[in-house]
């Protein structure tokens, strides 16, 4: 009789021990413009050419290596992108955040373990003018 009722304790210890021990889920970045922030570009240096904007400026992206990152603000950076030179290199400034179609993906497949996709809320874009008059 003693041995069974230790059993049931047993039992029911198993059953609700878990319920305690779970430590919960870890929380994942939010993605898309203005949520967390992942890193900082501070004055990252570019050629003109690596910033490509659509006719209308309301889309531009570019890349650095395997990563590629989307304007949050294309239209609001057009015009400073427009002032400077074809033949000047940029300092671009700005905070990262994940793309959310890439994160949605990213754990499904090697190639976006390879090839990054942020979004970039650009806070400077200026024309670099080392070595030039």
């Amino acid at each position: 009789m003693r041995g069974y009722i230790i059993r049931k304790i047993l039992v029911v210890l198993l059953m609700i021990l878990p319920v305690f021990s779970w430590s919960g889920c870890k929380k994942q970045k939010k993605c898309g413009c203005g949520k967390d922030i992942l890193f900082s570009l501070d004055e990252e240096l570019l050629d003109y050419s690596d910033i490509v904007y659509n006719s209308d400026g309301t889309n531009a992206y570019f890349s650095i290596g395997y990563s590629t990152y989307y304007f949050c603000n294309p239209s609001e950076m057009h015009a400073a992108f427009k002032d400077i030179s074809a033949d000047d290199q940029i300092l671009l400034s700005g905070d990262a955040f994940w793309e959310c179609s890439y994160l949605m993906n990213a754990s499904n497949s090697y190639y976006y373990s390879l090839y990054k996709v942020y979004n970039i809320q650009v806070t400077g874009l200026k024309s670099y003018l080392y070595g030039k008059k």
